[in-house]
């Protein structure tokens, strides 16, 4: 499974890059005000970082209005995906941006197995579920994700599911086993799914034990 990082902050997607483990960033305007700076040179900046896909979301309302801010989104750099909301405008737009070899659509908001289905059937090159609203509603998520991996396996659909609205590491695990193609993480999120408490311990532990060691403290440095 991929990991995106969910975030505009440049210095979190830095650290998480340089773990060696992302394979994207997903933004929307939310996180973008966080960021405290222009849309574009946040989504340029980020776009030099990682080494994928990109998602910066449209705003507009009517499919042309969409259809002209995804190409304008897009044409800042190759990593960028327009992010489509999952509504009957943006699934319009999603259908007329298909066959622009410039565009690729990440069709968000999506809360329904329905939804998930017309996003792919329009021609979304991911579709984001939020499952983290789903769970806050009373609802269970992850059902979501495990019927959207079954509909698209079933039908070859060539969408890939990226999970969101992440709130904990069990959520990525859910993720994984349910057979998401990607699941895109708070940088918090990130950092749990890093540690565990044991490891903490058991470092310690070897650590204190490495004091033992004759020449422990010249061995290792050459």
């Amino acid at each position: 499974m991929k990991i995106f990082l969910d975030t505009a902050i440049v210095e979190e997607i830095r650290e998480a890059a340089s773990w060696g483990i992302l394979d994207g960033v997903t933004t929307n305007p939310s996180l973008a005000a966080q960021s405290g700076r222009s849309f574009k040179e946040n989504i340029l900046e980020i776009c030099e970082i990682v080494d994928g896909p990109v998602s910066a979301e449209t705003v507009g309302l009517t499919a042309a209005e969409i259809v002209s801010e995804a190409r304008l989104v897009c044409s800042w750099h190759r990593h960028v995906v327009a992010k489509i909301p999952c509504i009957s405008e943006g699934l319009k737009a999603t259908r007329a941006l298909k066959d622009d070899p410039n565009v690729r659509v990440n069709m968000t908001l999506v809360f329904s197995a329905n939804q998930g289905l017309l996003a792919a059937k329009a021609g979304a090159n991911f579709v984001s579920p939020f499952i983290g609203r789903l769970d806050d509603a009373g609802h269970d998520g992850m059902e979501l994700i495990r019927d959207l991996v079954a509909i698209y396996d079933r039908y070859g659909f060539d969408a890939e599911i990226i999970t969101a609205s992440v709130r904990h590491p069990r959520h990525v695990v859910g993720a994984a086993l349910a057979g998401s193609h990607i699941a895109t993480i708070p940088f918090k999120v990130l950092q749990k799914m890093a540690r565990h408490p044991l490891t903490d311990v058991g470092l310690a532990r070897f650590l204190k034990d490495w004091e033992k060691v004759p020449d422990h403290d010249t061995i290792l440095k050459g």
